[in-house]
């Protein structure tokens, strides 16, 4: 079985075998000192997490995994007016012994209606905090199909297993999509005038809607998004890691088990071209740094009471400590500790 690395440098070796994708430099750069918003499918997950172990400032779905343009501008709406959730919400439903909110991911359901509340609105006021002071919100749009619950009369994020007849699906259209995003974005602007918003459509494969009707609502997100850059281009720009997916990486080998997901390996791919278009070259230099020090913590010795381990480990501490000049906003104190906690062994 092969390596990460090695299928890593097999991506490497089959270039001349695939379509690259043209990615221009972006209009907005992204360094450790400037936070990040990410919301969105689970590929805003998938790249949120790669920023995270890498050091950066983001808050990643303060509602959970949400997929349709609309669901998430209205999160994004409630974040910036900081309007809690009530226990006697709408949104709130009791279903199969468990308490969920039908505007949020799943794992914020509760055994009780006080803690499903208070999960929620915790990270309503944190993900409120983040986008006033973000300077990048990565909105990664997974369909353009809507669920519109029957007896609250509104357009749900989740749908929680509910029975199909307790909703109705439509696909929403490009206009209704550009509008809602050009007036959300302006609204933003007037509070926080640095934003900078990134849009992705994801590439995974929403395979119950049939694979034509799937084509049709990413097409849908698609040019939403280019009408969307062509009326804000200072304000918005897109990222293509459909297209990376779909057509850089056109083989089931890039797929997870499930043939809907990106592989880790296809992840990693796009991660990489994300890195080359949007951070600079000091930041470039600090992932390099931090991996071998990553690296570095993850290897298990065979003897950690060793002399030699314990001088690996000061050499790492010494390389984090020396990272923390370099860049203030560095916060590496859980590293540190661990290094200290196995020195002290």
């Amino acid at each position: 079985m092969l390596t990460f690395a090695e299928k890593i440098s097999l991506i490497t070796m089959y270039k001349g075998f695939i379509t690259p994708i043209e990615v221009p430099q972006s209009k907005v750069e992204i360094t450790h000192d400037c936070p990040l918003l990410l919301m969105g499918s689970c590929f805003a997950e998938s790249i949120g997490a790669r920023l995270a172990e890498n050091k950066f400032t983001c808050d990643i779905n303060p509602f959970g995994i949400l997929y349709n343009p609309l669901s998430i501008a209205e999160a994004i709406h409630r974040m910036l007016d900081g309007r809690r959730y009530e226990e006697s919400s709408p949104e709130l439903i009791e279903y199969q012994g468990q308490w969920h909110s039908l505007m949020h991911h799943g794992y914020f359901s509760a055994d009780s209606r006080k803690a499903c509340v208070e999960g929620i609105n915790f990270r309503l006021l944190k993900g409120g905090e983040m986008l006033r002071k973000a300077r990048v919100v990565l909105i990664t749009f997974g369909t353009a199909y809507v669920y519109h619950h029957r007896e609250i009369n509104r357009i749900v994020g989740n749908c929680h297993k509910l029975p199909e007849r307790t909703f109705t699906r439509r696909r929403l259209d490009v206009e209704q999509i550009v509008a809602e995003y050009i007036a959300l974005v302006g609204q933003i602007a007037k509070v926080n005038p640095d934003i900078h918003f990134v849009f992705t459509v994801s590439p995974i494969r929403h395979l119950r809607d049939g694979l034509h009707a799937n084509q049709v609502s990413k097409a849908t997100l698609l040019l939403a998004i280019e009408k969307l850059v062509e009326a804000l281009p200072d304000k918005c720009s897109y990222f293509p890691a459909y297209e990376i997916m779909m057509d850089e990486l056109r083989d089931y080998r890039f797929y997870a088990d499930d043939m809907m997901h990106p592989s880790p390996l296809a992840v990693e791919h796009i991660w990489g071209i994300f890195a080359d278009v949007f951070f600079p070259l000091q930041t470039k230099k600090f992932l390099q740094a931090w991996k071998k020090i990553r690296e570095g913590l993850a290897h298990r010795p065979f003897r950690p009471d060793s002399e030699q381990y314990k001088q690996f480990l000061s050499q790492i501490e010494l390389r984090i400590c020396e990272l923390k000049e370099k860049y203030p906003n560095f916060d590496a104190e859980n590293e540190l500790n661990l290094c200290r906690t196995r020195l002290n062994k």
